[in-house]
């Protein structure tokens, strides 16, 4: 029943949910050994002198039952902003409700609200219940690009070449 469902946008009281949340999500995804986030660090990022990302918080009876977590990133083709969904999560025993759905279609409002030109986010290539439902949603899968990135040790020796002509 939709008035069993709510979003609102976190707040600082919400850090421990959101941590609990990011684990949940890590767990599904076979990623636990990796998630190095705090409910210090969170609170430093989502709520501290910059906000780097935002959090709403899908609850089903009141109760906290799925997040999404996005920020804003930049088309320098469309020159507008948009929005990168980095995480979707709902807990198992609320899936099936809708709260998915809810908080997708509440970030491509928000984008729409923004004007942004994008509404993106990446996904698993094994996560194929997350790939039909997103689908579902008329999202197209980007199979020409790939992503990269640069972490920890790799990172540190990368910004360490800055400046020098090599």
């Amino acid at each position: 029943m939709a008035s069993d469902i709510s979003l609102r946008l976190a707040t600082e009281q919400d850090i421990p949910t959101i941590l609990a949340f990011i684990q949940g999500l890590a767990e599904y995804e076979k990623l636990s050994d990796q998630v190095v986030a705090t409910e210090e660090k969170l609170k430093q990022t989502l709520f501290g002198s910059r906000a780097y990302a935002e959090v709403v918080i899908a609850e089903y009876q009141h109760q906290p039952a799925g997040f999404a977590l996005f920020f804003h990133n930049f088309s320098t083709f469309l020159a507008k902003p948009g929005i990168y969904l980095e995480d979707l999560f709902v807990l198992p025993q609320y899936r099936g409700h809708g709260l998915g759905k809810l908080l997708l279609t509440y970030l491509a409002k928000l984008a729409v609200e923004r004007d942004c030109g994008r509404l993106e986010w990446s996904v698993l290539d094994w996560n194929q219940p997350a790939i039909d439902f997103y689908q579902s949603q008329g999202a197209t899968m980007l199979h020409d690009w790939r992503i990269n990135r640069v972490t920890g040790s790799a990172l540190t020796k990368l910004a360490q070449h800055f400046g020098q002509n090599e």
